[in-house]
């Protein structure tokens, strides 16, 4: 699935002895907590009260209090109060700067765990001492995680590979995103198929191959799905005539713009803008 980049969101990490960041989510209202969004650096939502809704890609997993969610890495996710007190403690870390050996496996965790009396103690034992945060909390935090990340490796993980094949993987998935933040920079420019192969030193044709394998659509297919999403900004956003518009994404002609544009969408770039400017 194409990742777009408009969703990313970077994290940086940039404390070596303490490379996790915790959350409490709190809520009582209805409606969404947080935005969909995606990074490369694995995500646990413990419900320590209430229940949510959280979105992984398109599937809605409800968790109650006492349950586990994972977003793996790379994948997309939002969350959602359903009503009533919630209370999530969340933690955010790369796998890299905790088990070398675990990072070069790229595991892929069970999306959700319930009933897991362990998980409960290792996630209760890490919400406690970030609330007092008392002296040697951190160290406390860390190497509680580091026991649930071998706690979940050894009993909840849907795909765990090789050395050799995670090292590989890992490969492709910097290749793409180094992909995708070039197009994001470059994508009022003409991009070739073979621009991309050179930036990521493949063949064209063995780059196309892995990059429609990961997408599920051609790299000319996701420039132009890029140049659409940004075109609709610009609509809804800015004074602009259509055929500006058009033209500052990077699309020479407005015709194919057009029709393009309501295939993706669903109307005329005319039509969206006066919807806009209805709501």
């Amino acid at each position: 699935m194409a990742r777009n980049l408009a969703l990313y969101e970077k994290k940086i990490l940039k404390d070596q002895e303490f490379p996790i960041q915790l959350i409490v989510n709190k809520c009582d209202n209805k409606g969404r907590y947080f935005k969909v969004h995606w990074h490369e650096q694995i995500e646990l939502h413990y419900v320590v009260c209430g229940q949510t809704m959280i979105r992984l890609e398109q599937e809605e997993l409800k968790a109650k209090e006492g349950d586990l969610v994972i977003a793996n890495s790379n994948v997309l996710h939002e969350g959602y109060c359903v009503g009533g007190l919630m209370e999530i403690l969340v933690a955010i870390f790369d796998m890299e700067a905790f088990s070398k050996e675990f990072a070069d496996k790229n595991i892929i965790f069970c999306p959700i765990i319930s009933g897991d009396s362990e998980i409960s103690k290792l996630m209760l034992h890490i919400y406690e001492e970030y609330q007092k945060k008392e002296i040697g909390y951190r160290l406390v935090c860390k190497g509680e995680l580091l026991k649930l990340v071998t706690y979940l490796a050894r009993n909840n993980a849907l795909e765990m590979l090789s050395e050799e094949d995670g090292l590989r993987r890992r490969k492709k998935l910097e290749r793409l995103n180094t992909v995708y933040q070039y197009i994001e920079k470059h994508y009022t420019e003409v991009i070739t198929n073979r621009d991309l192969a050179d930036l990521v030193h493949l063949s064209e044709g063995r780059f196309c191959h892995i990059f429609k394998e990961s997408a599920g659509i051609s790299p000319l297919q996701y420039i132009n799905e890029v140049r659409l999403n940004k075109a609709m900004n610009l609509l809804k956003k800015e004074n602009f005539m259509a055929t500006e518009v058009a033209e500052a994404v990077g699309f020479s002609d407005y015709n194919n713009f057009g029709r393009m544009f309501r295939r993706y969408f669903g109307c005329t770039p005319l039509e969206a803008r006066k919807n806009s400017k209805i709501v």
